[in-house]
């Protein structure tokens, strides 16, 4: 290639192995951090059984990770425009294979918390630097396929975590989810060192700290008042200091995150406002959301339901999922295909709506006395539509996007998508939690009514504002009783558990679906592709 065929912004060396071998090691990689994401769900009632986690306890495990995580990819994105992606990649696969193993050995809860945080520290460092290298190794009219390929790994690690998390609690352990990342990590270590490119950019970055400070502190005030909320009444928390006090200064910290990227958008923030021009990134961006939304909002309570319900191994769980995983594996590279000769949006549109209909079967589908068959129709419909997702989505979105501006688009768009994945968390959880709340409330005086008038006000006391404190072990029924309880107290409790949970769950899971449906109504928003000349890849290295 001549030099003027190559941007300014890189090195003149040649790549010196196959793009689609860096393809895969980068895919491997973004295929463990992808995968913690919903790996820890299905080992939610062992964990809660072995460290003895409240639902409240819970809630910040999962999303401690996604937070964190979110929170430093477009500050990741940056560091990988200044320091070189190689370099970032392989530094995050360290911090992160590393905090894993530390994981692995958690003794209580907080110790877990802070544990996941480190683990998100490595998954940012690490994420943005995949799709940032992609663009720039492969040409337009082969991004598609590439893009398919890495958004089948994106949807197979998310949906496949129940799958292998529920055989490695079962048969090893719930602490194996975490010790398995070790030889992972480090066969992805090797190959980046071995294959990656060292791609470089000529011009030097700067970065946003005031920016990062200000992000960092409103999406975690959101999410604290978002977690905390139910089991604090949404009243006061310190002293004075309410919930809706803490959400509201998240919110307030938010809108001065955006202020601040607005007036220094002629230096370098961390929100580039230039790529939001072009209208198919800034829809994609809500897209990614939207999906990220649906998905972690439907796998935590599906999930407790599944065993602390219906009484199904983790095993059992996991490979409920296995439908869904594997129907989204195998249309995910079609679509990627598909997209590079349609331009993808009737394709994005079918999946989110196939999506949201697989979630309103799925609902429909869930009683006290259901089994995983009955949840089949839901999920394999659903898988469907998540296979028809991914590559159009990156496809679309990273389509007019300048090489020189890739790792920043990466760092956004895989921000937006584990924001969503955050406030979706979050939410459902919040929402389960108050509907936990009234439905358990509503059987427990229901169910009840038959206990003598002292026995049934000290069991009701137990049922009331318990949502936030719940045990929600496979081996628990809601409320922990003392020892000597008569078994038909216990039994009856167990019961009120199950009916009140199936019953806010179902509430609960209309909250993505409708997210969904508006993430699909904004595909029509999606200009169409314009025809082209093809230009020739934009690569350079230096090893």
């Amino acid at each position: 290639m001549s030099d003027q065929a190559k941007p300014a912004a890189h090195t003149d060396t040649e790549l010196k192995h196959s793009p689609w071998l860096v393809l895969v090691i980068l895919c491997l990689g973004f295929f463990m951090i992808l995968l913690d994401t919903t790996i820890v769900n299905v080992a939610i009632p062992a964990m809660s059984d072995s460290l003895h986690a409240s639902l409240a306890d819970v809630l910040w495990i999962l999303n401690a990770y996604i937070l964190v995580y979110a929170v430093l990819l477009i500050t990741a994105g940056r560091l990988g425009d200044l320091y070189g992606p190689k370099r970032l990649f392989m530094v995050g696969l360290v911090v992160f294979t590393g905090a894993s193993v530390a994981c692995g050995f958690a003794q209580n809860p907080d110790q877990l918390i802070v544990f996941r945080v480190l683990q998100g520290i490595g998954g940012a460092l690490l994420t943005p630097q995949t799709l940032s290298v992609l663009t720039v190794i492969f040409p337009p009219d082969k991004r598609g396929a590439a893009f398919g390929i890495w958004g089948g790994v994106a949807g197979i690690a998310t949906l496949a975590g129940p799958v292998m998390g529920g055989w490695l609690v079962t048969d090893f352990g719930w602490r194996w989810i975490f010790f398995v990342n070790l030889p992972v990590g480090i066969v992805a270590l090797v190959g980046a060192a071995i294959v990656m490119p060292d791609l470089k950019l000529n011009r030097r970055h700067k970065l946003d700290w005031l920016g990062t400070v200000l992000v960092t502190a409103a999406l975690f005030l959101i999410t604290f008042g978002l977690i905390e909320g139910q089991s604090h009444d949404w009243g006061e928390v310190w002293g004075p200091i309410t919930i809706v006090e803490i959400i509201a200064a998240g919110v307030v910290l938010l809108a001065a995150f955006f202020w601040h990227q607005w007036a220094v958008r002629e230096s370098e923030p961390l929100v580039p406002f230039q790529i939001f021009r072009d209208r198919n990134f800034s829809v994609m961006n809500y897209v990614a959301a939207a999906i990220a939304f649906g998905m972690l909002g439907l796998f935590l309570p599906l999930t407790i339901f599944l065993q602390s319900v219906l009484g199904l191994s983790a095993l059992q769980a996991g490979l409920t999922f296995a439908p869904m995983s594997l129907i989204s594996m195998f249309i995910a590279p079609f679509a990627g295909r598909l997209s590079d000769k349609t331009g993808g949006k009737a394709i994005l549109f079918v999946g989110l709506s196939l999506f949201s209909l697989g979630m309103g079967v799925l609902i429909a589908s869930s009683h006290v006395d259901s089994t995983q068959w009955h949840l089949l129709p839901g999920l394999v419909i659903a898988g469907v539509g998540l296979g028809l997702t991914f590559a159009p989505l990156q496809t679309v979105a990273m389509r007019n996007v300048e090489p020189r501006m890739a790792g920043a688009a990466s760092g956004i768009i895989n921000t937006t998508r584990q924001l969503g994945g955050v406030i979706g968390s979050a939410a459902v959880g919040a929402l389960l939690q108050a509907q936990l709340t009234d439905k358990i409330g509503d059987a427990a005086r229901a169910e009840s009514a038959a206990l003598p008038p002292a026995q049934r006000e000290e069991f009701l006391t137990r049922f009331a504002g318990s949502a936030g404190n719940l045990d929600i072990g496979s081996s628990a029924g809601g409320v922990t009783f003392p020892p000597g309880t008569p078994p038909q107290v216990v039994e009856l409790a167990t019961k009120i558990f199950h009916t009140g949970f199936v019953n806010g769950m179902r509430v609960t899971l209309w909250l993505p679906i409708v997210v969904l449906a508006s993430g699909a109504l904004s595909v029509l928003l999606v200009r169409k592709r314009q025809r082209q000349s093809q230009p020739e890849p934009a690569y350079s290295s230096q090893d």
